[in-house]
């Protein structure tokens, strides 16, 4: 039997889906984090960890990665040579390295025009009209990814730091983040030492929660946040007919908090950034295109 492989990288998790040549599904697998940007090596370990387990739920032999091709959409591929570099030492067949962005408004929309927000650990957009499809975001969340979960657990941890230090005032989250750390902000700061945005991002969802019980510095954050994703959206010049597809862990929570100019375009997507990573494989390895036997 041909097959192919489909993966979604980010900063939290990787997930692979093994497919026949014409694009269905047999089996998916998980890993760890793969944002090549942050941490090659390990992605790679992860994506061919996700491969292999894959293959092994389908019953084959996991060796057949060798000779299966592979669409890859990864966080951090929009930038530098990272993406040529795991190209180089990825064990696939043939490896079309692709950005998260890519595969996820190929997943939400299909082929027509559209566009999408992933809202995850990180937060990327893209438009596509007449074939022709703009990248906004997506640069880490050092200097980039506004609103997504990194950048709000990143903000708690500043907020929870300048509450205790009597610059801000605190409320109960930042209270309570103190808390974890034993009331002890150096250990605040030493966890960021290591921390990679998946670590962050781990916060996001308590600040969201907390939000929704009027926590102030909670709110505060949220509503940032949010002005920070519909200033993204307003470049995406969207038309009136265009479906608007929010994507990853936070979307759902950010749909009910988006201004009605934008919570009119939102749809349902046709299927997630996994789904779009395999009908890029199918459509560029499937049969008849050299697909792995």
């Amino acid at each position: 039997m041909i097959f192919v492989l489909g993966i979604d990288g980010g900063g939290t998790s990787c997930r692979a889906a093994l497919a026949t040549a014409d694009g269905t599904v047999l089996t998916r697998a998980k890993s760890g984090a793969a944002n090549i940007r942050t941490d090659l090596t390990g992605a790679r370990t992860h994506i061919v960890e996700a491969a292999r387990q894959a293959l092994l739920a389908a019953g084959e032999d996991p060796e057949r990665i060798a000779q299966t091709p592979a669409v890859l959409g990864l966080a951090g591929a929009n930038v530098g040579t990272y993406r040529q570099q795991l190209e180089a030492i990825l064990p696939f067949s043939t490896s079309r390295v692709e950005t998260d962005a890519e595969i996820a408004l190929e997943g939400a929309v299909g082929s027509g025009d559209g566009a999408m927000a992933i809202l995850g650990t990180g937060s990327a957009y893209m438009v596509r009209h007449d074939g022709r499809s703009r990248a906004i975001g997506g640069w880490g969340f050092q200097v980039g990814d506004q609103g997504s979960g990194a950048r709000i657990g990143r903000d708690l941890l500043e907020q929870t730091l300048l509450a205790h230090d009597g610059i801000r005032p605190g409320s109960p989250l930042t209270e309570e983040m103190m808390a974890v750390f034993r009331d002890n902000p150096e250990d605040l700061v030493e966890f960021t030492t290591n921390a990679k945005p998946g670590d962050f991002g781990g916060f996001a969802p308590k600040v969201f929660e907390n939000a929704d019980k009027g926590d102030a510095v909670a709110t505060w954050i949220i509503d940032r946040a949010v002005g920070d994703v519909e200033a993204a959206l307003a470049v995406l010049d969207l038309r009136s007919t265009d479906p608007l597809c929010l994507l990853g862990g936070l979307g759902p929570l950010y749909a009910p908090r988006l201004s009605p100019r934008y919570r009119d375009h939102l749809r349902a997507p046709l299927d997630d950034a996994l789904g779009g990573a395999v009908r890029m494989a199918a459509r560029l390895f499937g049969q008849g295109a050299g697909a792995g036997r």
